[in-house]
């Protein structure tokens, strides 16, 4: 591949080749590189193993689709609808919601810029800073001075933050090799609008700083994952591996809660209870993991387990057919069969329009305390000060 080099000032920048890389799966992609930059060899052993796409990711990629097709429409440019399985009212509401964002992020860049683009599902090569690397940027707004990233997040398990974030600052590289000649840009926001946990998380770098990182720490663990190299590191990244359910380093770290040999929380030291709640959670998710995986070879590819068998689940009863069910019930007389309850807060807000339902029901809806929650140091939430809400949790508790 040729590469070439140009000079701003005192930044050196790569470019890449023009032609942009066939149509396949990157083995180092951007939505990847949580995952292989914490853990390196991480990527070449996830070709192992298959693609299997979940019905979580099938309804992201829906929503995608039909935010892409909103956009464009609002944009006045052509789109065909699409329809899916998974259409409904709150994602027709949510990626409105998206659409609206950004629509006004792009009339802002507008006001600093007499020409700002606004480019949807752009292929992105940042190619010449990790190998083969490239993705599609869901949104890209540049305009003089600022490049602004948005990626769209259908997902409710993970709450996904914009600081720091290594997918949105390869969509970052690949947008600057395309447009830097043509714009002036200094620095680069990233957004993610995650709208489903209620997360607009937007953080800004600047171009320098960018391209520090990319010489220490991007290009030397980049060349490392496309070998294979580099120790297997388990962490937070393993929630998506697909070979996080048989690799030995990360079993190997969860089971090191075994040198506690289960002994109960009193005889336990400071450190030792610490050491365990930071591992907790990630333990649990293993777990699960483990017995998914056990259950999936079992029951689809015949797998015996020692010690282990299928069996029927415990299920409960349920109505045959509901209609059939009202019938019979009022023919003999009985009519007191149904329950009323009031629509979620959400939907209500969905039906009535955010305006409307602040006007009429902005007054009757509140927001109760939580009760006091231990939780990592790396929590978003400010922590509290137990001797102020020590009298509040003893109420909660009493009630």
């Amino acid at each position: 591949m040729n590469e070439f080099s140009r000079l701003r000032g005192n930044e050196r920048y790569e470019a890449c080749d023009d032609e942009m890389p066939p149509t396949k799966h990157a083995i180092l992609s951007a939505s990847s590189s949580h995952r292989w930059l914490g853990c390196t060899p991480s990527a070449r052993l996830e070709q192992e193993f298959e693609n299997r796409e979940t019905a979580a990711a099938a309804e992201g990629t829906a929503a995608h689709a039909l935010a892409e097709h909103k956009l464009r429409k609002a944009l006045k440019m052509r789109s065909k609808k699409p329809v899916s399985q998974y259409d409904c009212d709150e994602m027709d509401g949510y990626t409105d919601d998206y659409v609206a964002f950004v629509m006004e992020q792009f009339e802002q860049a507008g006001q600093n810029c007499h020409d700002p683009k606004i480019l949807i599902e752009q292929r992105l090569d940042f190619s010449c800073y990790v190998p083969d690397g490239f993705g599609t940027g869901d949104c890209l707004i540049v305009s003089d001075r600022l490049l602004h990233i948005i990626d769209f997040k259908y997902g409710t398990g993970v709450l996904v933050e914009a600081e720091e974030n290594p997918q949105m600052m390869l969509y970052a590289l690949g947008a600057l090799r395309l447009f830097d000649s043509l714009y002036d840009i200094e620095e680069v926001s990233m957004s993610i609008f995650q709208p489903r946990r209620e997360n607009v998380s937007t953080w800004t770098i600047s171009v320098a700083d960018l391209m520090e990182w990319v010489e220490t720490t991007l290009k030397p663990r980049a060349e490392l994952a496309y070998k294979g190299e580099g120790d297997y590191i388990p962490g937070a990244w393993c929630t998506f591996c697909k070979a996080a359910v048989k690799c030995r380093a990360r079993a190997e770290a969860k089971l090191q809660l075994a040198k506690y040999e289960f002994a109960m929380p009193p005889l336990l030291t400071d450190a030792e209870i610490e050491d365990i709640l930071s591992r907790l959670d990630n333990l649990t998710k293993w777990s699960n993991e483990i017995m998914a995986y056990a259950q999936d070879a079992a029951i689809n590819h015949g797998k015996q387990w020692h010690g282990f068998k299928l069996v029927e689940s415990r299920t409960n009863r349920k109505y045959a057919d509901e209609e059939a069910v009202i019938e019979a019930a009022r023919a003999a007389g009985y009519t007191d069969i149904f329950k009323k309850s009031l629509i979620p807060i959400t939907e209500m807000e969905r039906l009535m329009g955010k305006k409307t339902f602040k006007e009429v029901l902005g007054g009757l809806v509140i927001k109760p305390q939580g009760k006091p929650t231990l939780v990592p140091a790396s929590d978003k939430r400010p922590a509290i000060i137990i001797a102020d809400v020590n009298q509040d949790f003893t109420e909660f508790m009493e009630e």
